[in-house]
């Protein structure tokens, strides 16, 4: 019970914080010490339709400093420097987390500000949406922009985060160079090391003084790294197995969580309890893919259509379907693999189509033309010695079964692909698969082998 515990109070503190600390406040009579914030929603306008029994929970890391806070710097109003969409999947066997970046250059929906006044659309950075309209006018915008419907939003501020990681003893990072920055407050040498207190929120804060990285793109790795340290940490540490100390991380880290009001204790409860099985490997950090933006190099715009299909993939789903077991294992990635599409059918253009969507999967296209002696009733995967390793990589990725033909004396390593009049296409990318290309962490990632 306390492990369960673990994996909800960290996956949700770095990502779905809100529904481990309630699933447990009641037994613990914590309840009363999490603030809920109601959303209005009918300013949350047309909304993505509910898809499944997946869970998607927005988590907004304020940046609001008065109060125990004002020791960062006075500033007015309140900003959302971490905005990710934590997806758990419909049979709670897995989770992706989209870390949006807040330099992101998006069109910003119709939105009221905090005072009551009507915001119109307009293009702006994201983070405005939450300095401008709160929670409310934060979810409107995710959901707008992503086409994902959102279930809930938990928002955590800087003292939230220190009592978290204090209470696991801190968390473990590695530094390839030593880091001096008085605007983080961070001073740490070089290596693996555990920080905690100001330590740890200087690591996430960190954007200069670190090496050639200093950008909000690097901030959101390391944070990304720092957060899949925690779930490390939380499956293995002894608070989850002492219920004085549980009790105290509790008791102080709820005091600084606020959720919406509709997430009450009975889908708290059953959100803890149904993520019992969930994997260290199985919780994935992905940053929305971007390019510095056409009219300020300083700010970012998403790539497309990179970004939707990441988008769609959660939407659906795709992570969570059950992929029918394959006669072979495939040996290569798609990123190695070499395929030339040849066209066998009456309709034209096919090929080129077909070679867009392979792209799309992360496979390098050789050449697009219509193969000799067609049409061909069946679709076919011709390889020779050399591409045998790449075939089944080919294979897995198309939506029905095509027919291996091995040519023996072809010297060549790319794989044609010969589009029959059975063709149905090729498979959607996963959200996996697109986290695998996109870079994704785990808790597995060795935080060592990756620069910071």
């Amino acid at each position: 019970m306390w492990r369960v515990l673990g994996w909800v109070s960290i996956v949700l503190t770095g990502v779905l914080v809100a529904g481990s600390l309630t699933a447990y406040g009641a037994y613990l009579n914590l309840v009363g010490s999490i603030n809920q914030e109601k959303i209005d929603e009918a300013a949350l306008g047309s909304r993505p339709p509910k898809v499944g029994k997946a869970l998607n929970i927005l988590l907004i890391g304020s940046d609001q400093r008065d109060g125990a806070n004002g020791k960062y710097g006075r500033v007015a109003g309140e900003r959302s420097d971490t905005i990710i969409l934590a997806h758990v999947s419909p049979k709670r066997d897995g989770a992706t987390m989209i870390s949006f970046p807040r330099d992101s250059m998006v069109r910003l929906p119709t939105c009221k500000s905090r005072t009551g006044q009507v915001l119109p659309a307009r293009t702006g950075m994201i983070n405005e949406s939450f300095n401008y309209g709160g929670a409310t006018c934060t979810w409107r915008t995710i959901e707008s922009l992503t086409g994902i419907h959102i279930d809930h939003f938990a928002k955590v501020d800087f003292s939230g985060f220190k009592t978290v990681v204090d209470a696991l003893g801190g968390v473990e990072v590695c530094l390839s160079s030593p880091v001096n920055d008085p605007k983080s407050k961070l001073n740490l040498p070089a290596g693996r090391q555990t920080v905690k207190g100001e330590d740890a929120l200087g690591y996430v804060r960190l954007r200069y003084n670190i090496g050639n990285d200093g950008s909000d793109l690097g901030r959101i790795k390391r944070q990304q790294l720092f957060m899949a340290s925690l779930v490390k940490k939380a499956t293995s540490s002894d608070i989850l197995t002492d219920p004085v100390q549980l009790n105290g991380f509790l008791t102080a880290a709820a005091r600084t969580v606020t959720t919406d009001s509709n997430f009450n204790i009975d889908k708290m409860r059953e959100l803890a309890g149904s993520v019992k099985g969930l994997s260290t490997g199985a919780v994935r950090f992905v940053t929305v893919p971007t390019r510095p933006w056409t009219l300020d190099p300083n700010r970012v715009e998403w790539v497309q259509p990179t970004a939707g299909q990441l988008f769609t993939s959660i939407k659906n789903d795709t992570q969570a379907k059950t992929t029918p077991k394959q006669p072979v294992k495939p040996k290569l990635p798609p990123n190695q693999v070499r395929v030339q599409v040849l066209n066998g059918t009456t309709t034209a253009g096919l090929a080129s189509g077909v070679a867009d969507d392979l792209q799309q999967r992360g496979f390098n296209i050789a050449k697009v033309g219509n193969a000799p002696g067609g049409p061909y009733a069946k679709t076919q995967l011709r390889y020779g010695p050399n591409g045998a390793g790449g075939v089944d990589t080919v294979a897995v990725a198309l939506q029905s079964a095509a027919t291996k033909q091995s040519v023996p004396n072809a010297r060549t390593s790319t794989v044609y692909l010969v589009v029959g009049a059975d063709w149905k296409g090729v498979k959607p990318p996963s959200s996996r698969s697109l986290s695998n290309q996109l870079g994704g962490i785990s808790a597995k990632t060795n935080i060592c082998a990756t620069p910071q």
